[in-house]
């Protein structure tokens, strides 16, 4: 007796699927993964947030550096040298002394201040990059808990499609052995499951790497959840702002202000250079202990300031400088590209979410509702067995569906995008 494939409901393949899935998989507390709770995990180490986090740090390193500039110096010298006295008859002889020595910048005359303003720049920065870096650590993950929704609902439908396609080819093999079919036919019916059959199971592979690909994600690599929870997304129902609305924001925005930050920080190291050429005062406090001197100035404490002015420094100052203005220049054009690519990617988001509301959504709605009424009305026809056609009808309801939630899902990563960028959430638009 040969077995027939039977329909089974699409909640019924769903979890078919999820009781195959690799035993690594898991559901946090026994329940389906919110993307809420995905999203918590923005904040946890990973290799992209590290590497920010690390690009902080070390700003942070060089602003500390460059306020210890002027901080006070203390050095213990030994000296063993030979002096002779401008006496009369004097000899040479010993002059050997150890020495502490006590010393703290008192005016560099702009040195100090330009470094440590140029690192403190820099450092505000890196903390720009750090804030955006955590916002495409939420929308990665937002977009890879999407995909697996996407993947488990083009499961669904694809083991469908591949059910009917089956259930014809088994009934042809009954109609051709009872030489009511073709051979060509009947290969024409096989050749079609087979087909379905591999879009099957690259949807079934395509649920493993979706949910692979939002483990790493959540830095959580090798940890496949099994069961997601749709969301409801209701901030997709919001009013958009106008063009006008978001470009009053865009100095706001944690890419455009990181540039910006990173090209004052080149102005003022420029201004440190310049003060190179300055003088250095210095406190200076001095402890003397001598050894077998023979000269009769015996200094054992000696305080006082100290004025140095570099007169020639060779062409060490000004090569720096020329690399400086330089590097300084090319962050300016930086600066501009940055705000001119922000712009555009602005209006394309906002231009993209508006097509999703206001056609996408609508186009999406109109197919699932015309779907669920064929499915009525196949659901009424199976019942009186006047057509057989219910497996496939269901399947077009679950792609209707489909297209419904990809709609949804691509709105509140667009919306999302736009917020990072704007550093900001969406304001509401004026009501005229």
């Amino acid at each position: 007796m040969r077995l027939r494939a039977v329909f089974l409901p699409a909640h019924v393949l769903r979890a078919v699927f999820l009781c195959c899935l690799s035993v690594s998989a898991f559901a946090q507390d026994g329940k389906p993964l919110t993307l809420a709770r995905a999203l918590q995990a923005a904040e946890a180490p990973h290799p992209d947030l590290q590497i920010a986090e690390a690009e902080r740090d070390i700003a942070l390193a060089d602003q500390a550096f460059a306020g210890s500039r002027q901080d006070l110096s203390v050095t213990l010298e030994g000296r063993v040298q030979g002096a002779q006295s401008s006496l009369p008859g004097a000899d040479f002889g010993a002059d050997n002394s150890v020495r502490l020595v006590a010393r703290k910048n008192l005016f560099d005359f702009g040195r100090s201040a330009n470094s440590v303003g140029a690192a403190r720049a820099v450092t505000e920065a890196r903390d720009r990059s750090l804030l955006e870096a955590r916002d495409q650590r939420r929308i990665d993950i937002m977009a890879r808990f999407f995909d697996v929704l996407m993947a488990d609902l083009r499961y669904v439908a694809d083991s469908e499609f591949m059910t009917v396609a089956y259930l014809n080819f088994d009934k042809g093999r009954d109609q051709f052995n009872q030489k009511l079919l073709a051979k060509v036919d009947l290969s024409a019916l096989e050749a079609h499951f087979q087909d379905l059959l591999v879009k099957r199971n690259q949807s079934q592979l395509q649920q493993r790497l979706t949910r692979a690909l939002l483990a790493d994600a959540m830095n959580q690599p090798g940890q496949l959840v099994s069961d997601l929870e749709d969301p409801k997304l209701p901030d997709n129902q919001r009013a958009l702002p106008s063009y006008e609305t978001l470009m009053a924001l865009l100095d706001q925005s944690p890419r455009i202000q990181s540039s910006k930050k990173l090209l004052e920080a080149s102005r003022q190291r420029l201004e440190a250079l310049r003060a190179d050429n300055n003088p250095n005062l210095d406190a200076e406090i001095e402890a003397n202990d001598y050894a077998n001197r023979r000269l009769q100035g015996r200094d054992a404490v000696r305080a006082g300031l100290v004025l140095s002015w570099p007169v020639y420094q060779g062409g060490r100052n000004a090569s720096q400088f020329a690399r400086e203005q330089a590097q300084f220049h090319k962050l300016q054009a930086e600066a501009e590209i940055t705000k001119r690519k922000v712009t555009q990617a602005v209006l394309k988001l906002l231009l993209e979410a508006e097509q999703l509301q206001k056609t996408a959504r609508n186009a999406a709605q109109v197919q699932a509702d015309f779907r669920d009424l064929a499915l009525d009305r196949a659901r009424a026809q199976y019942e009186v067995e006047l057509k057989t056609n219910l497996g496939e009808t269901e399947a077009f309801t679950i792609e209707a569906k489909l297209r419904q939630r990809a709609v949804e899902y691509q709105l509140a990563l667009t919306l999302a995008k736009l917020e990072a960028l704007l550093g900001q959430p969406l304001p509401k638009p004026v009501v005229k």
